[in-house]
């Protein structure tokens, strides 16, 4: 299941995961709350593997601070070995503004993705990110525009799957496509989907 950028109502219910195909493993793309990561623990016996968004709702708040949420598996600039997949992590977007987390610099794109294309040396199922690659999933405006650094680790790499936030709804974007250059299927994973793999 791979899910990103909205709460959704089917999921988010107390009979879930009723009506759901049974899933291996869960990739959250970022900009979900904290509280809705660790239901997804509570109600799933498989790996909750996320990555953080640009919003930094991931927290919890139990009144000692915001703490990273319980019972997940956080993968940003990391590859994690769960459910029979190497997954890669990178999470948030270029930097928009100029305040605020989840944002990075094109230096650090450049050095933080290429750190972690020298951790999947020994190759990768899955590309877990935030902000999708450049191409047909790249948003329209600044805020929302594609990482090229990406585009380079999939060259890299040859992910399977590429799986990003970010881009909602309103783009109007297709679910998925193939990427030509790395052979990469490429999937929105606003709000839910169960993917094969």
């Amino acid at each position: 299941m791979v899910l990103a950028d909205h709460v959704h109502p089917f999921v988010y219910r107390s009979a879930f995961p009723q009506g759901v195909p049974a899933v291996d493993a869960v990739l959250a793309a970022g900009d979900l709350p904290g509280y809705y990561l660790e239901f997804l623990a509570t109600k799933l016996t498989v790996p909750i593997i996320y990555v953080h968004g640009n919003h930094e709702n991931e927290y919890v708040n139990e009144g000692d601070g915001r703490i990273p949420p319980r019972g997940v598996i956080a993968a940003h600039g990391r590859v994690v070995e769960e459910a029979g997949l190497r997954v890669a992590g990178w999470g948030g977007v270029p930097r928009y503004r100029g305040d605020g987390e989840g944002q990075y610099t094109r230096a650090q794109a450049r050095w933080g993705l290429g750190r972690l294309a020298w951790q999947a040396r020994r190759g990768v199922d899955v590309l877990l990110t935030h902000a999708p690659p450049t191409g047909p999933h790249a948003g329209r405006d600044y805020a929302h525009r594609g990482c090229p650094d990406i585009n380079a680790f999939m060259g890299r790499r040859h992910p399977r799957l590429v799986v990003h936030g970010h881009i909602h709804e309103y783009e109007g974007k297709k679910l998925e496509y193939l990427d030509p250059e790395s052979g990469a299927r490429v999937i929105n994973a606003y709000g839910y989907h169960v993917v094969d793999l």
